[in-house]
């Protein structure tokens, strides 16, 4: 009779660097094409991204969050509800949205969101303006 084979399992080396823990984004954003783009930003800028489109899920999330990102357009959830439960939760929160909404703008900072970005600044260089926001390394440019 032959012996049955086993896996050979090692124990982590407590020596070994710990990984780096993640930093978990809670994207708040209805418009699945922008959700998704908002998404692939934020992953691109080395962060994790959980995408909340209604605010059920977004309540859901928000524990689980380091930081969050609000869509100013969303319109199944209340952005602004959704900037101060994240400032209730002591998250930081930055917010994006059309640069020519002035109004929505000032209704995000007064909310608590540390800044409010325009579509088009992250069109252009979202992964870099993310990374600092979340104060990771910039990444690489990809051109």
């Amino acid at each position: 009779m032959t012996e049955p084979a086993t896996a050979l399992v090692s124990a982590p080396d407590p020596a070994a660097a710990p990984e780096p823990a993640v930093v978990r984004v809670v994207i708040l954003a209805d418009d699945l094409i922008w959700a998704t783009r908002l998404a692939s930003i934020v992953r691109a800028a080395g962060a994790g991204a959980t995408v909340a489109n209604a605010p059920d899920r977004f309540a859901v999330a928000l524990p689980e969050a380091d930081a969050v990102l609000v869509d100013l357009a969303a319109r199944r959830a209340d952005p602004f509800a959704a900037i101060a439960a994240a400032i209730e939760a002591s998250l930081p929160v930055v917010a994006v949205g059309a640069h020519e909404d002035i109004a929505a703008r000032k209704r995000a900072l007064a909310a608590g969101a540390r800044r409010v970005y325009a579509y088009s600044k992250l069109f252009e260089d979202g992964p870099r303006t993310i990374a600092a926001w979340l104060g990771l390394p910039a990444p690489a440019d990809p051109r």
